[in-house]
């Protein structure tokens, strides 16, 4: 098969045609023809959300629950929720991360409940490093990656299901959560929420709600007849077909045979969460990012979230003897990204620092820098709190793959900051950042030169950036990120049926039908033991159910994006056509 066989991809309808090609890096080429004009579509042509039974003025008053927060990733994926779940600690909840293996330590040190969910968090970084887009390149399709990363996917999605409703493995601790807290890698998020009818918040670092802002962070628009903020709109769609198309049958087996749920379609799969109006908060900076003018109620942009790990760090003899022999170093690292050829990417580093003229410290990661004759303007570093490191300038300017947690910190610390993207939104990252004159253009790291290094070091550690970095950072220490995501999570929960009926400061968890009353577990063995009611007689209570909107005129502000490129494909009558290649090529985005 050649890769025009995958990589092609045509929508033909009545109403619009339109080709996606995939590109060698794995980023979509799209190109959008409207067979009739269409009007652009309204910079806020969407509505507010209705959002059921929330509480709009006691949101505060929360009762204690089981908060299950799922996270697949990198370490810099999971610690921002480390800090959330330490923060909802501090209300009184229980929270469980459900994870990677590799990160239990890091979560039980901080207090937290861990679960294995399985998977490889270092694999997953090497497949995404060969395979940086929605689609994996021709070698992965050849060499087995695609069914060992479906084989992983599977095993991930099983676990975040258990991770639900059972006891721990170590300690035998029973556990059901009440709710969920999931970045959108997790893919089980939404169908377990469905079936255990219990609220779910989707949170993540990069953007994926459908915006007329701007396009899907791996979608290019090559060609388009659709007005400008139409085709950023349809890139999300596109972008959740693709998705859809590569998981979907893992997906639907998932649903049917472990939950009981009824398999979703071409049309009802891609962009699921979008049309349900999961609540959603991004843990990013509005200053950075501002908030788009068409993510209503149900989307919040609260900050960057924010684990203080420099309280009880102690740093090497060496290390602080270096910082004192000189000018403050630069600080070049790439954390989890697993880098092919770590010889060749250390020596950019160190012969680009020398001819910038500073000083570097560099951090070996999970791609193995250094490994060779380190020069002696160089100090190659393990793992280390970069909140301890990028603090009282201690550092010049950041450089690194433009991961959120390295990003975040790097700029709440007021650091210029040069971005050698390696996939994903990390070129995303580099361009608001060099838009907020905090560093210059990204590199992708297969661009990467001695040349182009040295000049982006020159410029970050320039008057304007630093000036520029400052700036920024003052806005992003005023926002508060944790603070205002744990609010946002309040403000978005069925408050109003999850309470207690008898007793409003627990958690309603039966429903007598009797008696028509929503019960804690406390009320009702209390009702029980005064021969009241019969526990036999309650079912459990569902606090929260997913109903599809499915009018097609809902198709911007109820169905989403996806809903409004199938009432464009059949814009006069159904009959319209959409052909893909049966190929289960995507395995993560």
């Amino acid at each position: 098969m050649s890769v025009t066989d995958y990589a092609r991809i045509v929508s033909e309808g009545q109403g619009l045609h339109s080709v996606a090609s995939v590109s060698e890096d794995g980023r979509i080429s799209l190109h959008i023809d409207l067979k009739n004009d269409a009007p652009d579509l309204h910079k806020e042509h969407t509505l507010d959300e209705e959002e059921f039974a929330v509480d709009k003025t006691e949101w505060k008053t929360c009762p204690n629950m089981n908060i299950l927060i799922m996270i697949v990733g990198s370490r810099g994926d999971v610690q921002p929720y480390v800090a959330l779940g330490k923060r909802f600690l501090k209300d009184g909840h229980r929270v469980r991360i459900a994870t990677h293996e590799t990160f239990r330590q890091f979560v039980t040190e901080a207090g937290l409940e861990f679960f294995n969910i399985g998977g490889n968090p270092q694999d997953l970084m090497s497949y995404m490093v060969k395979n940086p887009g929605l689609m994996p390149g021709f070698a992965s399709l050849t060499n087995g990656d695609i069914v060992r990363k479906r084989k992983m996917l599977t095993e991930m999605i099983d676990g975040c299901w258990l991770s639900c409703h059972s006891p721990c493995p170590i300690t035998g601790r029973a556990f059901a959560a009440d709710t969920i807290i999931s970045n959108p890698p997790a893919f089980a998020h939404i169908h377990c929420a469905e079936a255990l009818g219990i609220p779910l918040l989707l949170s993540f670092s990069e953007y994926k709600t459908p915006t007329v802002a701007f396009a899907h962070p791996l979608v290019n628009i090559a060609s388009s007849n659709a007005g400008n903020r139409m085709s950023n709109y349809l890139s999300y769609a596109a972008a959740d077909l693709l998705t859809w198309q590569g998981i979907g049958d893992i997906l639907n087996a998932f649903r049917t045979s472990k939950l009981g749920l009824h398999p979703l379609s071409i049309r009802t799969g891609p962009g699921y969460v979008d049309r349900l109006k999961v609540p959603w908060t991004y843990c990013m900076s509005p200053a950075l990012v501002p908030k788009p003018g068409d993510w209503k109620n149900h989307i919040d942009v609260v900050g960057f979230y924010f684990l203080d790990l420099a309280t009880s760090y102690q740093p090497e003899p060496d290390l602080i003897a270096f910082l004192d022999a000189g000018d403050p170093p630069v600080y070049i690292g790439f954390g989890s990204v697993v880098v092919d050829d770590p010889a060749a990417l250390s020596k950019i580093i160190f012969d680009a620092t020398q001819q910038a003229g500073v000083r570097a410290l560099v951090s070996a990661g999970w791609g193995g820098l250094g490994g060779t004759a380190v020069p002696p303007h160089v100090f190659m570093l393990g793992n280390i709190p970069h909140d301890w490191l990028f603090d009282q300038e201690r550092v010049a300017a950041v450089v690194h793959h433009g991961g959120a947690g390295t990003t975040a910190i790097g700029l709440a610390k007021g650091r210029p900051t040069v971005i050698v993207p390696f996939f994903g939104d990390q070129a995303f990252w580099g361009h608001m950042i060099h838009k907020a004159g905090a560093g210059p253009k990204p590199i992708h790291h297969k661009d990467l030169t001695v040349k182009k290094l040295k000049d982006a070091l020159q410029f970050a550690v320039s008057p304007a950036a630093k000036s520029a970095a400052a700036s920024l950072a003052v806005k992003i220490r005023e926002e508060k990120g944790v603070d205002k995501g744990v609010e946002m999570f309040y403000k978005h929960l069925p408050l109003l049926n999850m309470r207690c009926d008898l007793d409003p400061s627990r958690l309603a968890v039966w429903w007598s039908a009797t008696h028509c009353l929503k019960l804690s577990a406390f009320a009702a063995q209390t009702l029980a033991n005064e021969k009241l009611l019969t526990m036999r007689s309650l079912v459990l209570h569902r606090p929260k159910e997913y109903k599809q909107k499915k009018k097609a005129a809902e198709c911007c502000n109820g169905g989403g994006a996806g809903a409004l490129f199938w009432s464009l494909t059949h814009e006069t009558k159904l009959g319209g056509t959409l052909s893909y290649v049966d190929q289960k090529l995507l395995f993560f985005t």
